[in-house]
């Protein structure tokens, strides 16, 4: 049997503890590129559906070379690589799509829609079988498509360096061990280049200043792209100003004028080009409060706001690490957190399946559900900076099962009374979203 000198010095170099053990399985089955894939996602609230557009060869490969196929959350759907011989899956990664939000307003009970949006896999070696699929607030799968991927098909197209201006603004390490961030400017002119290089630098500074992104430098890279807009700002429907920018985005999203998103992925995608990353920030060049974060789609955040840094790192931890909005409304009952299913998202709770979320990190003899302390029995956010440190920490740091959470005042348990994804002026993450962020960042570079 013929035997490459490749394969020689991998299989003595794994004997001798020199390569890691995932080389040997990823380089098995992957280049190291980058297989993109494009899909419209369509529908309505009853019935939905997925349609494959178009597949690329990119860059180099940035995402995880180890816990290839199993995401660490179940997210609201994954798209999987398998093997079309034995159905094993080879690579998979979960995620959450604006289409499937946009199925729990009114709107979608009277029209469809279709929503772009593109997933990155490694590049495989032989066909294999690409698996999408999206499941519903119980976890029921509700569409589903699989289809044939050849890499030797003449019409997977490559993509070419698009030429625009980029810059390395944090190295923490190469694209094997590192999460790979790419910031791209959105509503900025060609003359306000200097000024998105400035704001993507405050956006690096803000992450990498808060635990447990602060004690973890060394696993990140931030890598800024300037495609100019046409137009200066961002669209903002309810004031009729509609800017002609690179990624389409605009407030107003579900006709709510604060959630400032982007439908068009694509033209997100087409800008990064040849960028290797696993993560998208999108700045947009906009005064006005809001944005968004989507686990593992994108993050997209105004730069101009005083509350810039305390919201970035707010909607990083849904896009990166999962985590769900613990804030809640008293006179709003939403159905995305039915009883009858725990949450995949790690910092909420319907006591369906406690055990597998932060039942081992309560103190002995905690009350679950847990009432909350006097502090909290007011308007928390008004008087937040009057408080002690000793007090901020009583209402940051006492884990327990306090009732309220993804957006109802009944029914869903978060875990501490005051946290970073409960309110923006909590400077900081609760014990129990750091351990799921650092366990995230585990999960990507270990």
């Amino acid at each position: 049997m013929f035997v490459s000198m490749k394969q020689l010095f991998l299989f003595l170099a794994g004997l001798l503890g020199s390569v890691p053990a995932w080389s040997q399985d990823f380089d098995r089955d992957f280049e190291d590129a980058t297989l993109r894939l494009d899909y419209v996602l369509c529908g309505d609230a009853h019935h939905q559906a997925i349609y494959f557009q178009q597949a690329y060869r990119t860059s180099r490969w940035a995402g995880r070379r180890s816990n290839l196929s199993e995401p660490l959350l179940a997210g609201n759907g994954q798209v999987r690589v398998l093997d079309p011989e034995t159905g094993a899956a080879l690579y998979a990664n979960s995620f959450s799509t604006l289409f499937q939000e946009w199925q729990s307003y009114e709107e979608a009970s009277r029209v469809q829609r279709a929503f772009e949006n593109c997933f990155q896999v490694p590049f495989p070696r032989r066909p294999v079988d690409i698996e999408l699929y999206l499941t519903d607030v119980h976890g029921e799968v509700t569409a589903r498509l699989r289809h044939r991927i050849d890499p030797s098909d003449i019409l997977v197209r490559k993509v070419h360096d698009n030429g625009l201006s980029r810059a390395v603004l944090w190295q923490g390490g190469g694209l094997d061990r590192s999460v790979d961030i790419a910031i791209l400017a959105e509503g900025y002119a060609e003359a306000d280049k200097a000024q998105f290089y400035a704001d993507a630098r405050r956006a690096v500074r803000a992450l990498l200043g808060h635990e447990p992104f602060r004690s973890r430098q060394d696993r990140f890279n931030f890598t800024a792209v300037f495609a100019p807009s046409q137009d200066s700002g961002v669209s903002v429907p309810h004031e009729d100003a509609w800017r002609n920018t690179v990624a389409s985005s605009h407030f107003d999203t579900f006709y709510s004028e604060r959630y400032l998103t982007t439908s068009s992925m694509r033209k997100v995608y087409d800008a990064l080009g040849t960028i290797p990353f696993e993560h998208i920030i999108v700045l947009a060049n906009t005064a006005i409060y809001g944005g968004g974060g989507i686990y593992n789609s994108v993050t997209i955040m105004n730069s101009g706001h005083p509350t810039f840094d305390a919201v970035l790192v707010h909607e990083f931890g849904h896009a990166f690490g999962g985590l769900g909005d613990e804030y809640f409304y008293d006179d709003m009952y939403s159905s995305m957190y039915p009883s009858d299913t725990e949450p995949w998202e790690p910092n909420l709770t319907t006591l369906k399946d406690f055990d597998v979320k932060w039942k081992d990190m309560l103190p002995v003899g905690t009350a679950v559900p847990t009432p909350v302390d006097d502090l909290e029995k007011q308007d928390v956010r008004r008087v937040w900076n009057t408080f002690t440190p000793a007090q901020k920490a009583q209402l940051n740091l006492k884990v327990g099962v306090y009732e309220g959470g993804g957006y109802q005042s009944r029914g869903v348990y978060r875990p501490v009374q005051e946290c970073r994804m409960k309110i923006n002026e909590c400077e900081e993450f609760c014990p129990v979203c750091s351990r799921a962020i650092t366990r995230m960042i585990g999960y990507y570079t270990e």
